[in-house]
């Protein structure tokens, strides 16, 4: 597995953030004894479950070290732990309140399979709330894997971990047909992000981390260039800023009390 930069990543923590904020209002649950936050990352969204909910212990994991490393040397709050885990075989071993997870799961390959297993020990009335990125089509992501496939690049490229999710729909289907109520929607937003290559900079920490994480260090310069100099002409800058459209879906499923 590529590993993380918590720093690359909190670069744009702001417009990273929002989505889970953006969920989190949708979710009506009163005082929740116990949070799991799926794929917690670096721990900055923590706070806000804090925030929202003052009395709840709450848990994070995440298959990256770095990230769980950054969660931990950051955490001052004693109800608050975390765990390194991979969310593939994971289990939640304790009925659990709320599961919240955003921009994690498409990163665990089949994760449409274990969404079940995962939604489990959620007790009645409980809820599951997630965001994951509806972006894979857009420019950002074609470049990307047109260049990574193209010589000479794809000889060590090809084996690379390739994020996906799934529409709105289709994760109402899968929680409607397990009998929970649900509140699906997608939204674009509009980015607007200064400095140099900042699209690059966008998804350097994310998206394309697995394509320069496989490169030797002198194809991997050699492939940033070519990346950054499309990037540029697909996301041309203008007076205000460089505009990254980039669409997120959304799910609150809640179990029958």
């Amino acid at each position: 597995m590529a590993n993380w930069d918590p720093t690359r990543y909190l670069r744009f923590a702001d417009e990273r953030s929002r989505p889970f904020v953006e969920l989190l209002g949708r979710v009506d649950a009163a005082d929740p004894p116990r949070i799991i936050d799926l794929g917690c990352g670096p721990g900055h969204l923590t706070p806000i479950l804090r925030a929202r909910w003052p009395h709840a212990a709450i848990n994070g994991v995440d298959s990256s070290p770095d990230m769980i490393a950054k969660a931990v040397a950051d955490n001052t709050d004693p109800e608050v732990s975390y765990v390194e885990a991979d969310l593939r075989d994971w289990v939640i071993e304790l009925p659990v309140d709320l599961v919240v997870s955003n921009a994690a799961l498409q990163w665990v390959p089949g994760h449409l399979e274990i969404l079940p297993r995962l939604a489990d020990p959620v007790v009645p009335g409980g809820s599951f709330a997630f965001s994951v990125p509806g972006n894979f089509g857009e420019p950002s992501h074609r470049l990307l894997d047109e260049l990574a496939a193209a010589e000479p690049f794809a000889a060590y490229t090809h084996d690379r971990t390739r994020p996906a999710s799934h529409d709105a729909a289709t994760y109402l289907e899968l929680f409607a047909g397990l009998g929970w109520s649900v509140d699906a929607w997608e939204t674009t937003y509009l980015h607007v992000l200064t400095g140099d290559d900042p699209v690059y900079t966008w998804i350097s920490g994310t998206g394309a981390r697995p394509v320069l994480q496989s490169l030797p260090e002198a194809r991997r310069d050699e492939f940033v260039r070519a990346y950054k100099a499309v990037l540029r002409a697909a996301y041309p800058p203008d007076d205000w800023g460089t505009v990254l459209p980039f669409r997120r879906n959304f799910v609150v499923a809640r179990r029958p009390a």
